[in-house]
């Protein structure tokens, strides 16, 4: 089975992860961001998830970054039982 890898940046809200979005919009850094900004202890590790396989995760985060391309960002929030997630697929 193949696995991808991802990151990610957790909000309490979908504003201020609309919030987070612009920023990340007006060229600031994802990983900075995850640091200061995500909810999750990854963001400690600038969000980094490590590598993952389908049914690792929870459905609505497995199937937005399934659907981007390795670099690429959610260009809006995802929500899912944890909050609203800015995923960044890195691999």
């Amino acid at each position: 089975m193949s696995k991808i890898r991802a990151s990610h940046i957790l909000c309490k809200t979908q504003p201020e992860a609309n919030e987070v979005i612009e920023m990340l919009n007006s060229g600031e850094s994802f990983e900075q961001l995850a640091k200061e900004r995500s909810l999750c202890p990854s963001g400690k590790r600038g969000g980094d998830l490590g590598s993952f396989s389908r049914g690792m995760m929870v459905k609505e985060f497995e199937q937005a970054t399934y659907n981007l391309k390795s670099g690429e960002t959610t260009m809006a929030p995802v929500k899912t039982q944890f909050g609203w997630h800015i995923i960044k697929r890195t691999g």
